[in-house]
């Protein structure tokens, strides 16, 4: 009987497609996630996928092989029972090598997980169904060929050939991702426009805040600052896009609110540009200027006029850390440089230094460590006071700080401090953490991946990255990528080779931190979520 008259065989293939598409979609939420980290733009995942030390695609090489033998060998095994049975138990296979991987993957890197929004949901539930009708037309195509063929060694070895899927698994993610595009854009554009009328309409005096680096640690500090005298709503997290800045809007009752303060981010030309467009700031603040996302950027020069779009598109005044205020020296608008602190110390408990606002000194003390925290609090102050709050306000709310969530973040566990600097990636805010992490006492250990998003400066920023961690008790490097080069920097400085490491995951770090670390020791995790590049 053909397979177009036995329904037997078609339901056979319908089960193998919905068995098989769930087991892909598991070894797959890896790639899903960093799709999702490079908002769901499908070129930045197969530009992810093809860097030479990218081991993805290699993975899923390893396991179509496994389960290809597999399936073979034990298919061969059974042929005592009929070709047609033979086949099916074959498939136990891929349910074993699966599970083996699903089990590998879960002890893999680190925390950069994917965050199961609604259009997340939509786009794994379009991967599904993708892949369920691309493996029941396979499998059905299998069963004709038997049909027209006839031969039994085929008939035994024919679902081998479902074995190629997971070398396919990134290209299908891709359709699948432009599929849903063709809902999602309206979606999204009309999210989006919901939120700039709901703007529009509400009496707010706007802050945007940019930079390279710094960004959210600022809008919690600015935040802070203003809440002494007014009704303050900022972005959450790290919503920095137009679509997260839309679900603050729509998300939040901005009626009685007088300040709204919107973190703005930018990988390309343009996007800071969109951002103001969407939210003009009255105001506006930008944090400094280092060599971050020029993977994307492609120059410096980019990145600058790109964080200066936001000075143009400001209402009033423009903030700028003094560091970086002559890169804008021809851009048009209001720009205030900030240079108002002084006399700063920096300690294992915290920061001291005097702030200059107008005619008056304040001398304050922070519990966020590093002398950079200083300047960046500094920064905040200085348009705080422009938008009229007291300095005597501004220096309580310094005091009141607290450590933003894995942001230099000290965390004291059974007698060890830990500074959790997990979501920082660029040069200025390593540097700054490694020289925190000299102040503490006890043996000093960092667990680092290296950076990321560097483009053409990667491998240099990482081999000087290396130099900085010399004379650490011990490093431990984190991963595949970008480890080479952090290791090379490091032992060119005059590193002492026993004194690093190198570990494939987090977890295996953790299990050699437990071997050497003791009560009064410091250990900095500096920038472990480089999920998308690894």
């Amino acid at each position: 009987m053909g397979i177009f008259i036995d329904w037997q065989t078609t339901l056979e293939c319908v089960l193998i497609a919905l068995v098989f598409a769930c087991l892909l979609c598991a070894v797959c939420f890896k790639p899903l996630g960093i799709l999702q980290g490079f908002g769901y733009k499908g070129a930045r995942l197969f530009g992810w996928a093809r860097r030479k030390s990218n081991l993805q695609q290699a993975r899923y090489s390893v396991l179509a092989l496994a389960c290809v033998l597999a399936c073979a060998v034990i298919s061969l095994c059974f042929g005592f029972v009929g070709a047609h049975w033979s086949a099916v138990t074959g498939l136990a296979a891929y349910l074993i090598f699966f599970i083996l991987y699903i089990c590998a993957e879960a002890r893999s890197t680190t925390r950069a997980n994917a965050a199961l929004t609604p259009r997340f949901k939509r786009l794994f539930i379009a991967v599904w169904l993708t892949l369920a009708i691309l493996i029941y037309i396979a499998a059905t195509l299998l069963n004709f060929a038997e049909y027209v063929w006839g031969a039994e060694l085929f008939a035994t070895l024919k679902y081998c050939v479902l074995a190629i899927f997971p070398m396919c698994l990134l290209p299908i993610i891709g359709l699948a991702n432009a599929i849903t595009l063709l809902w999602e854009a309206p979606i999204n554009k009309s999210f989006v426009k919901k939120a700039g009328a709901k703007l529009a309409e509400a009496d707010l005096t706007v802050v945007g805040i940019t930079g390279s680096y710094g960004k959210t640690s600022a809008k919690n500090i600015l935040a802070a600052m203003l809440k002494k005298k007014y009704k303050v709503i900022a972005t959450p997290s790290s919503y920095n896009t137009p679509l997260g800045i839309a679900k603050t809007v729509n998300d939040s009752d901005i009626s009685e609110a007088e300040i709204f303060i919107a973190e703005m981010g930018a990988r390309h030309s343009g996007d800071i540009a969109e951002l103001c467009k969407l939210c003009q700031p009255d105001y506006s603040l930008i944090t400094g200027i280092c060599p971050q996302h020029l993977e994307s950027f492609k120059t410096i020069e980019n990145v600058i006029k790109t964080k200066g779009e936001i000075i143009t598109a400001t209402k009033k005044s423009c903030v700028i850390a003094a560091d970086c205020f002559d890169k804008f020296e021809g851009t048009e608008g209001d720009k205030i440089k900030c240079d108002c602190v002084s006399d700063v110390v920096a300690d294992s408990t915290g920061t001291a230094f005097t702030l200059h606002l107008g005619d008056e000194k304040v001398a304050v003390k922070t519990k966020l460590l590093g002398a950079h925290n200083a300047y960046n609090i500094g920064l905040c102050a200085q348009l705080a006071y422009e938008m009229g709050v007291s300095s005597s306000d501004i220096a309580a709310a310094i005091g009141e700080l607290e450590f933003v969530e894995h942001r230099l973040q000290l965390i004291e566990s059974n007698g060890v401090n830990i500074l959790d600097d997990g979501y920082n990636s660029n040069v200025v805010g390593a540097r700054a953490a490694i020289e925190v992490l000299r102040t503490f006492g006890g043996k000093k250990i960092a667990v680092t991946p290296g950076l990321v998003e560097l483009g053409v400066l990667e491998e240099e920023e990482n081999v000087a990255l290396g130099s900085e961690l010399v004379g650490l008790d011990y490093v431990i490097l984190v991963g595949e990528t970008l480890v080479g080069a952090v290791k090379r920097g490091y032992t060119e400085a005059g590193g002492d080779e026993d004194k690093i490491t190198t570990v494939p995951t987090l977890a295996a770090a953790q299990d050699v931190l437990k071997d050497i670390i003791a009560k009064g020791d410091a250990v900095l995790f500096l920038n472990d979520l480089p999920e998308i590049y690894n």
